[in-house]
């Protein structure tokens, strides 16, 4: 079963030094994208420098790192999914020496009430996804353990936002209306796809992770509506949520 999988009794048989060769440090800071334009963005108005590309039999992704207000920051565009996005942040890490990551997606409505109009900071994610449970032990929920600290800064900074539980689903289309049901029930307002894995790949690696979600499309147990998910996807308003934020770390 795959809650066996949690193992560190014995040593790994891949490591990344088998592909990368030794770990490097250039910066300490990285933004984890998932919107193609906020990344072309980026790249169209900083001065941006290759430093680092994660390679894969499929295609390789580059990390750059610029400057945002006298700060270096390391950014890369993410794919999509829990376990792939949780071995980027490894491979970042190996690469550039980046242990701070600044995470911030479109996610699915569970509690449009709550969610409408703010953005999102998880406090908890149910673990609906396979890769976190190689990375810690059993249970439900994982804990967000930087989500105090952000709201503070959002609170701070007076934008608007709300705190829950969240659902980490391994693919959209077995959102079921039972499953939407079940975590309504325990009181996730959103649904996203990566977080349960990355924090617990940084959790297991002491990485530090800040995460913030906008709702896009919303989810009932008898509709789904999906009006808004490409302005969430694509919100420049959250990069530079999450630029300034890195400017307080």
């Amino acid at each position: 079963m795959i809650t066996d999988s949690y193992d560190v009794n014995t040593e790994p048989v891949i490591n990344l030094k088998d592909f990368y060769g030794k770990a490097k440090y250039i910066t300490d800071l990285c933004l984890v994208i998932f919107s193609e334009k906020i990344h072309t963005h980026l790249l169209k108005t900083y001065e941006c420098k290759e430093i680092g590309v994660v390679s894969a039999c499929n295609g390789n992704t580059t990390i750059y790192k610029m400057d945002y207000k006298g700060r270096a920051i390391a950014f890369y565009l993410s794919a999509i999914g829990s376990a792939i996005a949780s071995g980027m942040c490894c491979e970042a890490n190996h690469l550039t020496g980046v242990k701070k990551f600044i995470m911030f997606g479109s996610c699915g409505s569970l509690n449009k009430e709550k969610t409408k109009g703010k953005f999102i900071i998880p406090t908890e994610s149910y673990r609906g996804e396979g890769c976190s449970y190689y990375y810690a032990a059993p249970a439900d929920y994982i804990t967000i353990k930087n989500s105090s600290k952000l709201a503070a800064f959002f609170e701070k900074s007076g934008i608007p936002y709300v705190c829950g539980k969240v659902w980490t689903t391994e693919t959209m289309l077995r959102e079921t209306a039972g499953l939407v049901a079940k975590r309504k029930a325990e009181g996730c307002i959103a649904v996203d796809m990566e977080l349960a894995g990355v924090q617990a790949v940084c959790d297991f690696y002491n990485f530090e992770l800040f995460n913030f979600l906008e709702a896009g499309d919303v989810l009932a147990e008898s509709s789904y509506e999906i009006a808004n998910l490409n302005s969430a996807n694509h919100d420049l308003g959250k990069l530079y949520i999450a630029l300034e934020t890195a400017l307080q770390l």
